[in-house]
């Protein structure tokens, strides 16, 4: 396989487009973009394309308190990368917007990781490169069936607000989905893309800002979707929330830590994967979250029943786990599950161990699979947007830099944040509109056990339920880092994306 990126004085153009001419404002208001023109050869298959790096200024319409118009005011620059296959017919050809999550976090992930056609060199648990780190071409681009468009949403990689303006008046939950949504409504205008089947793919806090998607671009801009592709998915804040009192996160995180053990050999290697997951399954569905429903009505041998199994399921001890009231929360079993090796197992891939400088602490000092994949995907999109984008930008590119904190949930005030209902409603409203769910079996920042239960609740009307695909992979959060699951994956998406555009 071969990358060729066009390196002619012409192939990489700076574009000032003024977007208002006759706006009354002193702020700059143009787009900065970078065109290059790149091909890649993908098992046979030579694709030709464009890519479009750079910003796009989303501005907002203004009244005054009279009511009189005010024009439109530039409020912020989104940073954004977008791929087209060349002389494609745009009304057939598919476009894909994908973001991460955080909140705070930008593209990269799923850009250089999964999508796009140039991916990061990392290794994986227990064999990865160190720095200096590396591309190399992706044969599992999403390239070869859709259009893609990267979107970092504002305070996110490169994107800003423009001069005079909040950030925080965009770090919130219904401003963040209307702001990525104005931009694709933005987008999908300036290129030409209304007749175009168009999908959404969003991993982590990103599934969430898609379902919220799905209600908005139907309701303020009649944009009616082909599908949402929902990676490491959590849509109800419920199914993660430990506050006392609060069992429902115990039940759901409990197969993962089953999962976890497994990999580690701490439950020995006599039973596959899957069977051990459908034991836990069934015990955190049933017994186990009967007994905690039960709380001090629980008898004296029920409880010891209870943490037994627990036991055998997960690696703890018996002790640890009465010693927990049955509970025991996720920071603590990263902790437990590994001690006697002086380890850590991480949170978003408990594939991965850590070391701590005590042993014998409580909680975990670092998540070591937020460490393997934080320099190689910021060192490699750094060197990739300047030498082969040929964008350039002195910002620096914020990657989960607490920019962005705190975040507003303030339209869930009393209760707990879910889009699993604007999803419900989008479907019901669009038919047409097919779901994919992937889940990293070793992801303990979204359970794929959460993520079954949220999909289980969806209250969808029963001739919809065929809508929704569910795909399980044998790593974490962003189980594209382990490159079987990336080959699955592929096959997973291309067959849902050439099923929802029909």
């Amino acid at each position: 396989m071969t990358h060729n990126p066009d390196k002619t004085p012409d192939a990489a153009v700076d574009v000032k487009v003024d977007l208002h001419p006759g706006a009354q404002d002193s702020r700059t208001t143009t787009d900065e973009i970078s065109v290059t023109r790149h091909s890649v050869t993908v098992q046979g298959r030579t694709l030709t394309y464009t890519v479009t790096a750079g910003t796009l200024v989303l501005a907002e319409e203004k009244h005054g308190k009279d009511g009189e118009a005010e024009g439109a005011r530039p409020r912020a620059r989104v940073f954004f990368v977008a791929y087209a296959l060349d002389e494609q017919d745009e009304t057939t050809r598919p476009v894909t917007f994908a973001f991460n999550g955080g909140p705070g976090s930008p593209s990269l992930w799923l850009h250089l990781g999964l999508l796009g056609p140039r991916r990061v060199v990392m290794g994986d648990a227990g064999a990865l490169t160190g720095p200096p780190y590396t591309l190399t071409d992706n044969e599992f681009t999403l390239l070869t069936h859709t259009d893609l468009v990267f979107i970092d949403p504002v305070s996110t990689g490169y994107s800003r607000v423009t001069e005079g303006e909040k950030p925080g008046e965009f770090h919130g939950f219904k401003k963040d989905i209307e702001s990525v949504g104005d931009f694709i409504r933005l987008w999908t205008s300036r290129a030409g893309r209304w007749l175009s089947p168009k999908f959404l793919i969003g991993e982590s806090y990103g599934t969430m800002r898609s379902a919220g998607l799905s209600g908005y671009l139907q309701e303020r801009h009649g944009m009616f979707l082909n599908g949402l592709m929902l990676i490491s998915t959590i849509l109800d804040y419920a199914t993660v929330d430990t506050t006392p009192g609060h069992d429902l996160a115990y039940v759901t995180h409990l197969p993962t830590q089953a999962a976890t053990a497994w990999y580690h050999g701490a439950l020995g290697r006599r039973r596959s994967l899957k069977a051990t997951l459908r034991e836990a399954e069934a015990f955190a569905d049933g017994e186990y979250a009967s007994a905690l429903h039960l709380g001090a009505r629980l008898t004296g041998p029920q409880r010891r029943r209870v943490a037994q199994t627990y036991a055998r399921l997960t690696g703890l001890s018996p002790q640890v786990i009465l010693q927990n009231d049955l509970r025991v929360p996720l920071a603590r079993f990263r902790k437990e599950l590994l001690r006697d090796r002086n380890l850590t197992v991480g949170r978003l891939d408990s594939r991965f161990t850590g070391m701590d400088r005590d042993a014998g602490g409580s909680q975990a000092d670092y998540d070591p699979s937020y460490s393997a994949i934080l320099g190689p995907y910021t060192a490699t999109f750094n060197h990739y947007v300047r030498a082969e984008l040929g964008y350039q930008s002195d910002l620096a590119y914020e990657v989960l830099s607490g920019r962005t904190q705190p975040w507003s949930y303030r339209e869930f005030e009393g209760r707990h944040v879910r889009a699993s209902d604007t999803l419900r409603s989008a479907m019901h409203q669009n038919p047409h509109l097919k779901v994919l769910v992937a889940s990293g079996y070793y992801d303990f920042a979204t359970p794929y056990w959460a993520a079954r239960h949220t999909l289980d609740h969806l209250q969808l009307d029963p001739s919809l339920r065929g809508n929704v695909r569910e795909h399980f992979y044998e790593a974490g959060h962003m189980m594209y880092v382990h490159l079987p699951s990336l080959a699955q994956q592929y096959n997973d998406l291309t067959a849902f994306i050439e099923w929802a555009r029909q």
